[in-house]
């Protein structure tokens, strides 16, 4: 190994136990072990589960004497019937652990499971509102170590889960402080296969937690020091990521990055994620490619409460006569660099449910943080520009 890449090899305690470098993957029978693991299952999506790095950890587990199966039947966007068929599984058997493997859906979809095998409430009773926390059942929880493939969602180092109910085609968050994985295993070479179009996606979808969180109206100094830092890191890396995936020195600062982007949005996010969510659930639309799409039409509607604080966040990523106005260029530009579409149409979203959208946006948590209250009419417009390329 070079010495750029020994430099990566590190454990980092914060927020939970994070295992970084090339070829940790090797860890991952010990890691299990160290949690009291015997017979884990495996959850990851259905692209994966064919590939030689499922099989491989699945032979190291058993060659450590940890019989291990997959259970891979999730959406990209998870459904709450994903959930309740992995719980089934776990159940028939045997486990007593996860291994979240994957993207942020096996990870959220893997963390749900983990929750919800020792639950009797079902699951939706759970969702991020008020105190609802408190009726898991904790010593139910089954212990998880999440291995992330791309560098997007960071949810493996989140305390909850995005899952679809497709009843209600919404997206709800399921919370639990204990949700947050156990161990986190970010071992770049497992992500240098993603093609680039999707590590556009989720590395625009690293950047969104970053920004987002770093514009929150809540106070909490730490979580916009981390968001700021998270920024740098996918200016400086995310085009070479996309350009050259076998570049791991840039696939581990895209891990990072997104492993801050999540960790920073204890802050709070916005708008972004208020509307992403119910297009994710109505239209089924790939989350960080939403995001990225929205990004800067959410950003100009903000630009009033946000300015000052995003003029500084264009002097500390160097940019050229930092202001509101060389920030918003960045995106436009790194957007256009790596091939995010400029408008929602053009990934097959229209102007329809815009009133539907806007009403979803403004009862999504994500609202509660946005640095202006927007109405839905606010938000209804927001979209329509997105879906119309207006900025």
């Amino acid at each position: 190994m070079t010495d750029t890449l020994a430099r990566y090899t590190v454990n980092w305690n914060y927020p939970t136990a994070v295992k970084c470098g090339v070829g940790r993957i090797a860890e991952l029978p010990k890691w299990c072990a160290s949690l009291g693991m015997k017979r884990p299952l495996l959850v990851t999506d259905p692209g994966l589960a064919e590939l030689p790095m499922v099989r491989d950890a699945i032979a190291s587990c058993e060659a450590a004497g940890l019989p291990a199966q997959v259970f891979s039947r999730i959406k990209g966007n998870p459904t709450g019937r994903n959930v309740d068929d992995g719980v089934a599984a776990y159940r028939a058997g045997g486990h007593d652990g996860v291994i979240a493997f994957g993207g942020g859906s096996a990870l959220d979809a893997g963390k749900a499971i983990a929750l919800m095998v020792g639950q009797e409430r079902p699951l939706w009773d759970f969702e991020d509102i008020g105190d609802n926390y408190l009726r898991v059942k904790v010593e139910g929880m089954a212990p998880v170590v999440a291995v992330p493939t791309t560098a997007g969602t960071g949810s493996e180092v989140g305390r909850a889960s995005v899952i679809t109910d497709e009843g209600a085609k919404l997206k709800r968050i399921i919370f639990h402080a204990r949700m947050l994985p156990a161990v986190v295993i970010l071992d770049p070479a497992l992500t240098t296969g993603l093609p680039a179009k999707l590590t556009a996606a989720t590395g625009m979808d690293a950047l969104s937690h970053n920004l987002e969180a770093y514009c929150s109206p809540f106070f909490h100094p730490m979580g916009a020091g981390i968001a700021l830092e998270g920024m740098r890191l996918v200016k400086d890396w995310l085009p070479q990521a996309v350009k050259h995936g076998d570049d791991l020195a840039a696939r581990t600062e895209m891990l990072v990055a997104s492993a801050m982007g999540a960790t920073a949005f204890q802050r709070g996010l916005g708008a972004m994620h208020a509307l992403a969510h119910p297009l994710g659930a109505r239209h089924d639309a790939h989350h960080g490619m939403l995001n990225a799409i929205l990004m800067p039409y959410v950003l100009d509607a903000n630009r009033e409460a946000i300015e000052p604080q995003i003029a500084a966040a264009a002097r500390y990523l160097n940019l050229p006569s930092p202001s509101f106005k060389s920030f918003l260029d960045w995106v436009l530009h790194l957007r256009e660099e790596i091939g995010i579409p400029h408008t929602l149409a053009a990934i097959g979203i229209d102007a329809a449910e815009a009133q539907l959208i806007g009403e979803m946006a403004v009862a999504d948590p994500s609202h509660g943080t946005n640095p202006i209250p927007f109405t839905s009419a606010q938000y209804h417009a927001i979209f329509e520009r997105a879906v119309s390329g207006q900025l």
